[in-house]
């Protein structure tokens, strides 16, 4: 009998937005992350539940003093082979490349947007060393809880400083790293094709190498419904999120598949860290604010109330994400915020109360608000809109394109909009950051300055009992509900439509394109 050649097995998924680069110091969207992440490791990684667990780091200590950390690094994870390294084979990944990534996401040179996540944290002279080839040291300014978390994104990507000095700006198109998939090819607007590394370190717990599969191949379909039908057609192992214009064909309103798709396709949810919700400038420097009826906290306060959030989700989301009744920071994470933190539950009476404390008697005198959204949250707007409108808040939708809408918000140029924050580390810290006076836009879009808040972040950062520090985030979460410089309006499910071929992939709650363990069965 002939044997035959087992067919190779690829994962196929599309990215609409396109992908900027490979170059981990720019991964600041999901776009550019996914990819990344099958290209390169990281120190430490997460796992489903939220915990940290090693990577390239097998093990680590902390000092006494909390500012320390030393990782004893693996000494079987090699580069990708690549023309730059000796004999073209991928050498040993040692401390001195982490020390040199990590150096590279703060080098102004690089202009990362990822340099944030050191800034102001990192001991000036020697906060990233190599002790020797197998130990690497991290020293902090002060204790920094959240820094653990911070190593598993996709900026502490380790890069091998020979192929990136090659390449130089060009480093984002020609990536290599040390991960599950090598690159192949890269035609724009194409196809970008990753290869299974066959000399990767990682094995499952029978001892086979990871990854299973040959290949993941990434189109460009900018447009949702060619990327629907690929997906119908089979040209797609799965879709991430369902898009508003067919999300009524495939789910019931409560969330589940519908019949005709039940037994065709796989639907996979996941609670993620992402919080959808409106924001509200609150400078009262800012002439706009001055001028706007929304610096009234009792306006803010209206606009929470008179949002029904059960009923958005069940008709504009089909139940995909849980209504934000609880603060600003979504469930899953340690400090159980949203079991502990008092929102806004629907109450319109409770609405038009405030804008009758507040001057504004059934809305009488109120001039019209302009709420800025970007073309795919339109709906939710208009939603949202007309509920202000039965208590008596005019507000008008603007839809304007996704960098515009940063550039405003950025520049505190919109009163009014529409964000979304997802956790770039499992730590309610990453949310609170946005409230905190001093930090700049992004992440303080609405501009939030509120004295107690701020001595309560400075002291949680400090904080070393987690009990204690979870009080904390809570408290300030509560503070930014009751001063409502944001309408949040859910905490996020990842949803993905699966192929039912395909075996071992999971959504998590960062929403992380995890293809390890993936299989496609014949």
């Amino acid at each position: 009998m002939h044997h035959r050649q087992a067919a190779k097995q690829v994962f196929y998924y599309n990215e609409s937005t396109g992908i900027a680069t490979l170059d981990p110091a720019f991964a600041k969207n999901q776009a550019i992350m996914w990819p990344v992440h099958q290209l390169y490791n990281t120190l430490v990684e997460i796992d489903s539940g939220l915990n940290i667990i090693p990577s390239v780091a097998k093990r680590w200590d902390i000092s006494a003093d909390r500012r320390t950390y030393t990782f004893h690094l693996r000494n079987d994870v090699f580069f990708h082979d690549n023309a730059v390294f000796p004999g073209g084979k991928g050498r040993r990944v040692v401390a001195a490349d982490v020390a040199y990534s990590f150096n590279r996401i703060i080098d102004h040179q690089t202009a990362s947007s990822g340099a944030w996540i050191f800034n102001g944290r990192i001991e000036a002279d020697n906060g990233f060393v190599a002790v020797n080839d197998s130990t690497f040291q991290l020293t902090l300014v002060r204790p920094f809880h959240p820094i653990m978390g911070i190593l598993s994104m996709q900026y502490c990507s380790i890069v091998p400083k020979e192929v990136v000095e090659k390449y130089g700006k060009d480093f984002g198109r020609h990536p290599c790293g040390s991960g599950p998939f090598v690159f192949k090819s890269w035609d724009e607007g194409e196809a970008l094709v990753l290869l299974k590394n066959a000399h990767y370190w990682e094995k499952d717990n029978t001892g086979h190498a990871l990854p299973y599969l040959d290949a993941v191949k990434i189109s460009f379909f900018d447009n949702k419904a060619t990327e629907f039908l690929q997906f119908r057609q089979g040209g797609l192992s799965f879709i991430n999120d369902i898009d508003p214009s067919f999300k009524d064909e495939i789910l019931t309103k409560k969330g589940a598949l519908r019949s005709q798709w039940a037994s065709k396709i796989q639907l996979k949810k996941h609670a993620y860290l992402n919080t959808e919700y409106f924001g509200i400038l609150s400078d009262e420097q800012n002439p706009l604010v001055q001028e706007s009826p929304t610096k009234m906290k009792a306006i803010r306060q209206a606009m929470n109330y008179a949002l029904d959030r059960q009923k958005l989700m069940m008709y504009m989301r089909n139940s995909i994400g849980i209504p934000a009744e609880a603060g600003f920071v979504p469930g899953g994470l340690p400090s159980h915020n949203t079991e502990l933190v008092k929102g806004y539950p629907y109450d319109p009476v409770a609405a038009k109360k405030l804008l009758n404390e507040a001057g504004y008697p059934g809305g009488k005198g109120l001039p019209v608000m302009k709420l800025l959204t970007i073309p795919i949250y339109a709906d939710i707007a208009s939603f949202a809109a007309r509920q202000w409108e039965e208590v008596g808040i005019r507000v008008q939708v603007e839809v304007i394109q996704k960098s515009l809408l940063l550039e405003q918000t950025a520049k505190s140029q919109a009163l009014l909009f529409r964000g979304s924050w997802i956790a770039d580390y499992p730590d309610a810290e990453n949310y609170m950051a946005m409230f905190y006076s001093k930090n700049p836009a992004p992440p303080n879009y609405t501009r939030y300055q509120n004295p107690a808040f701020d001595a309560l972040y400075e002291k949680a950062l400090l904080e070393t009992n987690d009990s204690l520090r979870y009080v904390l985030y809570r408290q300030m979460d509560q503070l930014v509900i009751n001063d409502a410089p944001v309408i949040p309006i859910w905490y996020d499910m990842a949803i993905h439509l699966v192929q039912n071929n395909v075996n071992g992939f999971e959504p998590n709650a960062l929403n992380l394109l995890e293809l390890r363990r993936t299989v496609i069965r014949e």
